[in-house]
């Protein structure tokens, strides 16, 4: 980011959380792009969005801190799906690719979830939701 300062008078019109510059609406579209690519990614995608410049660092810092809510069901949970795959993980040029499995369940109709090597976070939640 560049080495701009902003005022408190600035900081209240734009809704920014302390120690910020990014406002809410910045924020979100830095989480969404996050979710999608990669960090180094996210930087050159929302710099050509929107012709602002966000380090992949404070991208990844931004996803970390972040509390993300555990879904829970509205209704009773008839059927689901779980599905799988692998992410490849970013390594050193050179080196060989690392690959991790992840499972996705789906709630049909209602919520999803997914789960980073936590099987039995994923058969937790699941038995959580209303039968």
């Amino acid at each position: 980011m560049g080495k701009w300062r902003v005022r408190e008078q600035q900081s209240k019109k734009l809704r920014l959380k302390k120690g910020t510059r990014l406002s809410p609406h910045l924020e979100k579209c830095c989480l969404i792009l996050s979710a999608n690519v990669s960090y180094a990614n996210t930087t050159k995608d929302l710099q050509q969005l929107t012709g602002i410049y966000v380090s992949h660092s404070t991208q990844q810092r931004l996803v970390h801190r972040q509390e993300f809510v555990e879904p829970v069901a509205e209704t009773t949970v008839t059927a689901l799906s779980v599905d799988g795959g692998k992410a490849r993980l970013r390594t050193d040029l050179g080196e060989a690719s690392e690959w991790r499995d992840y499972k996705a369940v789906a709630l049909h109709h209602q919520k999803c979830a997914a789960f980073f090597q936590e099987n039995d976070q994923l058969l937790d939640w699941v038995n959580r939701q209303p039968r």
